[in-house]
């Protein structure tokens, strides 16, 4: 593990306690998301933060103006302290480090449900209510379409597969027959 990634653990996990303090634990997680996804997502934005050429204080007063009322003071606090200390490149870690301890502490895990099309919220909501009961987990489901499947689902959840797509049923009849030959 990097040290880079090790202090965003480390961010991160004071920002889920208060989060957890001020029972604002799914909001903070959608800032979060809001905010790394639009630096992420604009040049500009980067170029400014990580810019030797504007002063600490100047970037910490545009991030005060442009975010007051959107972001909790929390998080803000804690945006301001990874600009003072030169580590604004540890936003996208420290988003999947918040996300790591949030699923560890309420019990979430993240699905990757590959499909030969776009599932529907109801559909979605069915795999997350079965795999749910089994995982004895909260379960997040993220969509993938993939039309090698030919039909059914495949479902991974941190390192386990559940194969109950055509393909892999097909698969595994092959090496039924091949064993028997």
């Amino acid at each position: 593990m990097s040290r880079d990634t090790v202090v965003a653990k480390r961010y991160a996990k004071a920002l889920f306690e208060v989060a957890e303090q001020e029972q604002t634990i799914m909001e903070t997680e959608q800032e979060l998301r809001a905010f790394v996804e639009a630096v992420s997502g604009d040049a500009e934005i980067r170029k400014f933060i990580n810019s030797p050429n504007i002063t600490e204080a100047v970037k910490l007063q545009v991030l005060a103006n442009s975010f007051e009322g959107k972001l909790s003071a929390s998080l803000i606090n804690t945006i301001k302290l990874l600009i003072q200390r030169s580590r604004a490149d540890l936003f996208e870690s420290l988003l999947a480090g918040y996300l790591d301890i949030q699923e560890y502490k309420l019990g979430i895990a993240h699905a990757k449900v590959y499909s030969t099309y776009a599932l529907s919220d109801q559909e979605k909501t069915a795999v997350a209510e079965e795999f749910g009961a089994r995982e004895h987990k909260t379960i997040r489901v993220e969509n993938i379409v993939d039309p090698s499947l030919l039909g059914g689902l495949k479902v991974v959840i941190g390192d386990t597969l559940y194969d109950g797509s055509l393909a892999g049923k097909l698969d595994r009849l092959e090496k039924s027959f091949n064993r028997r030959v």
